[in-house]
């Protein structure tokens, strides 16, 4: 045996082992059928919708009618996208609006906003879905660390914007896409920009529960309005999401059979974020988590009012807002 193929065996080897203790096999989950024409006349934002859970969610919508606007930062990828989910979503389908956004950059989200508020009578969902995960460190066009600017701060100042919109669209829903990672983080309000100390797990961790944070905060505000928000955990899903995470090369084919295993598909992934989207199930149901449709259970730091109010402050002076 060739000293590369017992590496690739060992690493590979080591891969399977660790999968298998970091995640249980995924549990075969049923995929949810709702009647054709559910979504028809409803208009629904998704950030990141050229790709993994927010493509599938899309082309869901797409088939249930709605008007789907697809906000991405890659303007190409997201055409693309379009194309093949109007392809496959059948005949009687929705429409879908391709629109640029960049949550790494506040002008582009003030942009975007300025742009629905002209051409948009209602909003009936935002889906808060783009995300970054355990990038090198880099900053957004505003000077925040990605992690934080893109998975936070963007959506943040997105929703805000927004608001008044949703508010006289109500009943209206705002759909936060977090992750069990939040699990990991804590908000570090004494280095919230990470310009001390980088750990790429740690900020990822950090903007997921700031998500979290962020809708137990915004559902507070939002009482009486008629708009509704709610979180989700996703589980772990083969999407672009880990494409900084470096896997040794000889382990990739072990890597990617592990992913057949062990992770959820995107359709799979976006069963949630439908859920929330279109079920009559959660109308008026307000300031939740949930996964597998399912409402969750969080930890306690996770709904911290205090903290929750602290970081809505200080995002709005990071994002230049004054309540």
């Amino acid at each position: 045996m060739s000293a590369a193929v017992l590496i690739a065996a060992v690493v590979g080897g080591g891969v399977l082992v660790l999968m298998r203790r970091l995640f249980p096999a995924k549990k075969a989950g049923k995929l949810l059928r709702y009647a054709a024409g559910t979504m028809r006349g409803k208009t629904v934002i998704v950030t990141g919708a050229n790709s993994g859970i927010g493509r599938a969610l899309s082309a869901e919508l797409l088939k249930l009618q709605a008007r789907v606007i697809m906000a991405c930062r890659d303007r190409g990828s997201a055409e693309e996208a379009a194309r093949d989910i109007r392809r496959k979503a059948g005949a009687e389908q929705g429409e879908v609006v391709v629109k640029h956004l960049d949550l790494a950059s506040l002008g582009s989200v003030r942009r975007f906003c300025e742009e629905i508020s002209q051409e948009e009578s209602k909003i009936d969902v935002l889906v808060n879905n783009a995300g970054l995960y355990q990038c090198p460190y880099m900053t957004t066009e505003d000077g925040f660390e990605m992690q934080l600017g893109v998975n936070h701060l963007g959506h943040f100042l997105l929703t805000h914007l927004l608001l008044d919109l949703l508010k006289t669209s109500a009943p209206s829903r705002i759909v936060v896409v977090s992750s069990k990672l939040y699990k990991y983080g804590h908000i570090n309000f004494d280095d919230l920009n990470s310009e001390s100390d980088y750990n790429k797990s740690f900020c990822y961790s950090q903007s997921k529960l700031a998500n979290l944070l962020f809708t137990l905060e915004l559902a507070r505000r939002l009482e009486g309005t008629g708009v509704t928000v709610n979180a989700l955990t996703p589980g772990i899903v083969r999407t672009r999401l880990g494409r900084h995470v470096q896997i040794p090369f000889l382990a990739k084919p072990l890597f990617y059979l592990a992913s057949l295993i062990f992770f959820k598909s995107p359709l799979e992934g976006a069963q949630t974020p439908l859920y929330l989207t279109c079920s009559p199930e959660v109308e008026g149901v307000s300031g939740k988590c949930f996964a597998n449709c399912e409402e969750e259970e969080l930890m306690a730091k996770a709904t911290d009012d205090q903290a929750a109010k602290k970081l809505w402050d200080v995002s709005s002076r990071m994002v230049g807002l004054t309540d």
